[in-house]
């Protein structure tokens, strides 16, 4: 995979879409600071870059 398409960064909305998990739980997750590190950006909308949803999602996998 490319360094570019790696740090490409996905909305939430394709997050929850991947994840197949409602909104709300995903909003949850946030709060609670079990959800993937994101990026705001200044108009309030919410990116969350490839590397670190693979990350992530990696270390969902180990904890299961």
């Amino acid at each position: 995979m490319s360094a570019r398409v790696e740090d490409e960064k996905m909305t939430l909305k394709e997050v929850i879409t991947d994840l197949k998990v409602p909104p709300s739980t995903f909003y949850r997750w946030r709060q609670l600071g079990k959800a993937p590190r994101s990026i705001k950006l200044p108009n309030g909308d919410v990116r969350i870059r490839r590397s670190e949803y693979e990350r992530w999602l990696t270390e969902r996998e180990d904890a299961a």
